[in-house]
């Protein structure tokens, strides 16, 4: 499973405008729904999905990354989107430093084993300084699918 096969390129935020995790997962899943990767009508539901998983914990991961998801009925796909915020925002991580990036998965109800690889996928690559580093830096959503690419080829040291 490849992370430029279920992100949507044209829901990439590059320069994230947000504070708080409510304004950063709001502000992820519009896009989502602008970009066509859910559907418009579903956007207050995902949204709410996603703020009550937050609940259980939150998906602040530390080193400045968060992986906000759910999977919900409304899903026929495994779709996710990346934010950069220059500014970090406010996430309850567990090391309680600011987030950077951010990435925002959603999947359907009846594909927990996809939910579970993608955000496996996700992790792994958000564990390699390079891959963080370069996404931070990335100044265009182009550059963030190129570095997307790069680290599903294993090109990334």
């Amino acid at each position: 499973m490849k992370l430029s096969e279920f992100v949507v390129r044209d829901s990439i935020l590059i320069d994230l405008q947000a504070e708080t995790k409510d304004q950063a997962i709001r502000a992820m899943v519009e896009s989502l729904a602008k970009a066509g990767g859910i559907q418009s009508s579903e956007q207050e539901a995902i949204t709410g999905a996603i703020l009550k998983r937050e609940e259980l914990g939150s998906t602040g991961i530390g080193r400045g990354v968060a992986v906000p998801h759910t999977k919900h009925p409304s899903a026929d796909r495994l779709v996710a989107t990346i934010a950069i915020s220059k500014e970090g925002v406010e996430f309850a991580s567990l090391d309680g430093e600011a987030v950077h990036i951010l990435f925002l998965l959603v999947s359907p109800h009846e594909r927990p084993g996809d939910h579970l690889r993608a955000l496996e996928n996700i992790s792994r690559h958000l564990r390699n300084d390079n891959f963080c580093s370069f996404l931070r830096q990335a100044n265009s959503a182009k550059a963030v699918i190129d570095l997307l690419e790069e680290a599903d080829n294993n090109q990334l040291g």
